[in-house]
Parts: C-alpha cells; sequence; structure tokens
C-alpha cells in the first residue's frame, strides 16, 4: 500500500491579546516539521486542501506553502486538493505549477476543483452559479498551457493569442491531476481520485471508478499509466483507546465549528450533514469515517478497508480540529509504526 497525509491546515483561537491570523508562522512551522517526519516514515504524499477567508484554512494559497514544503523534504510528493480554479488566472497558474514542479523535483501533484462554498464564491466576487463552466475553461487552458511552447485559447471568460509558455513543467506532459469526491468524473478522465465514506461506498466507488477508467475515452492524465483511487480517513491514534476516542470526539467538535464557520456566519445553511456528519462524532466513528484508537486498531481498519474495498491508497488527516502539534506528531508517528511498516509496498 501507499500512504498520504490530507490536511486543512486549521487555525486555533487566537491568544489573548491577539489578532485572529498573527501567529501564523508558528503553525506553518508545526505543519513543516510534521511533514518531515511524515517524509522520513515513508508516506508517498501530502496534499494540502484550499478554503478562503475562514479557519478551516490557514494557508489559501498552496503554492506558497508547498514551495517551503519542497525545501523541508526529500521524497514525499506534494500537491493541492484541491486547487479550486475558479478563483485563478489561468497563465498564472500554469506558472506557479511549473515552478513547484521544479522546486519539489518533479513531486508535484495538482489536484483539480470547483469548490463548494458559495460563500467563499461570493466573497472573492465569484457568482457561485458560474464556478462549473469556470473551472472547466480553465482546465482546459492550463492543461493546454503546460503541454505546449504556445498558447491560444478564446472562451468565456479567457482570451490568448499565441502567448509564449516560457516555463514547462519537469514531468511529462505535466503532473499528476487529481479529482476527488466524484468517481463519475475522475474514472472518465483517467484522474487520480480520493473517497470518502463507510467500507462499503469505498468499495462500491472505487470499483465504479476502476470500471469508468478501463472504459475512458479521455486521457487527461497522459503521464500516469494506472490512475489512483483512494479512500481517506480522520485519524487520532493513542496508546488506549478510551483516551483516543475520548480525544476526538473533542477535536473533532472543533473540526465542525471551523468546517461550518464560514457559512454560518454568512447565514447559509450547510447541504446536508457535510464529512463532520453534523457534528456526530458517534455516528461518524461507527460509520468507520474517524480512525480512533490503539497502534493495532489502525493496523486493523486499514487492513480491513484494504481487503473489503480493495484500494491500495489511504490517505489520513492527521492534524484537525484542536488537536494540539505534539498530539499530532505522536499519533502520527503511532500509525507510521504500526501501518506504514507492514503494509507499505
Amino acid at each position: 500500500m501507499e500512504f498520504g497525509v490530507f490536511d486543512h491546515m486549521e487555525q486555533g483561537a487566537a491568544a489573548p491579546g491577539a489578532r485572529l491570523g498573527e501567529q501564523l508562522g508558528a503553525l506553518y512551522e508545526e505543519r513543516l516539521r510534521m511533514l518531515e517526519l511524515a517524509d522520513e516514515a515513508g508516506f508517498a504524499r501530502y496534499h494540502k486542501a484550499e478554503h478562503h477567508f475562514t479557519v478551516l484554512d490557514s494557508a489559501p494559497s498552496s503554492a506558497v506553502f508547498l514551495a517551503a514544503a519542497s525545501q523541508r523534504t526529500r521524497r514525499i510528493r506534494l500537491g493541492s486538493l484541491v486547487s479550486l480554479l475558479p478563483f485563478y488566472h489561468p497563465l498564472r497558474l500554469i506558472e506557479e505549477i511549473c515552478a513547484l514542479d521544479h522546486l519539489t523535483g518533479g513531486r508535484l501533484d495538482v489536484g483539480v476543483g470547483k469548490g463548494i462554498s458559495p460563500a467563499e464564491h461570493r466573497l472573492w466576487g465569484n457568482p457561485p452559479e458560474e464556478a462549473a463552466a469556470r473551472m472547466a475553461e480553465v482546465l482546459g487552458i492550463v492543461r493546454a498551457g503546460l503541454a505546449a511552447d504556445r498558447l491560444s485559447h478564446a472562451g468565456a471568460a479567457y482570451r490568448f493569442d499565441d502567448v509564449p509558455m516560457t516555463m514547462a513543467p519537469v514531468q511529462k506532459p505535466h503532473p499528476p491531476l487529481w479529482y476527488p469526491g466524484n468517481v463519475e468524473f475522475a474514472g472518465a478522465h483517467r484522474l487520480n481520485t480520493v473517497i470518502g465514506g463507510p467500507p462499503a461506498a469505498v468499495k462500491a466507488q472505487a470499483a465504479r471508478f476502476r470500471e469508468l477508467v478501463g472504459a475512458a475515452e479521455i486521457d487527461w492524465n497522459p503521464g500516469v499509466s494506472d490512475p489512483i483511487v483512494g479512500a481517506t480517513r480522520h485519524v487520532y491514534l493513542a496508546t488506549s483507546r478510551d483516551e483516543a476516542v475520548d480525544r476526538a470526539r473533542q477535536a473533532w467538535r472543533r473540526y465542525h465549528e471551523n468546517l461550518t464557520s464560514l457559512w454560518t456566519a454568512q447565514g447559509i445553511a450547510p447541504s446536508g450533514a457535510g464529512p463532520t456528519l453534523g457534528g456526530d462524532f458517534d455516528r461518524a466513528l461507527s460509520l468507520d469515517l474517524v480512525l480512533a484508537g490503539t497502534a493495532d486498531d489502525a493496523l486493523a481498519h486499514v487492513s480491513g478497508l484494504r481487503d473489503a474495498a480493495q484500494i491500495d491508497y489511504f490517505v489520513g488527516a492527521f492534524a484537525w480540529g484542536d488537536l494540539s502539534h505534539a498530539e499530532t506528531m505522536a499519533s502520527l508517528a503511532l500509525f507510521a509504526d504500526a501501518v506504514i511498516r507492514p503494509l507499505k509496498s
């Protein structure tokens, strides 16, 4: 198996007398240390989410953080999951992808999507209803520009006439592309993906993804011989199961608050229960959406998911809610010892 790390980079409460957002330097350093540990422990990839105007994400410019991470790691692949394409000028994004691919030594992955929060689009100044069309146009431009010497395009939002592409990525024709959460689109276009849900749902989605990839007539990942489908979980491990579950329950509460904070502030009701199941930790635990327990529990959980769902890529969120840096590092180290070493291919 291969293993990855998913990260929103949630921001904690401001210290007394400080403004929210003034302590980012310490948070970034903690994450870079976490990445150094993940790199040494044998994790294959680090996936950074992107959100704006919310404590859910303290590094919304993923390229800036990934550039720093590229200089503190040696083997782990680094990438966005996802870059919110409606917020990017495509020519600037092409240049940033090329620069990051060189800074990482060809270790860059690129996740793409339109974003699920209408509040973020409105605050950015973009009509939410235009997000899907804007994403599709930007993605087409970026794919073309990364593989060409010159770029021309005429579309609804952008028009370019014979623009010289003076930068090129290390990976040809471009870094691997990811599209999470929608196996139909990802599979039909041969894009790597990550899925969540109970084991039975993961199994069904993974099977559908492989079916679509096998029949795909469109290849947006020509540099990828075998597109990846992985499963994701929030993870917290401790020396006792009761300790892990109690602490994870508390952290889940903060994670839910951070996840819904912008929606609440903007008076927008989230659609459905969302990834936190409306903050219901016990239900999430019963559905195996959270891995909270001991090292032995982790090995059993991941092995069972691998066998039941026929997946060979597991992505864990290790830093979430109000888990401290020390708690995150200890949990990640336990996972590396108990799960990665025996299961890594």
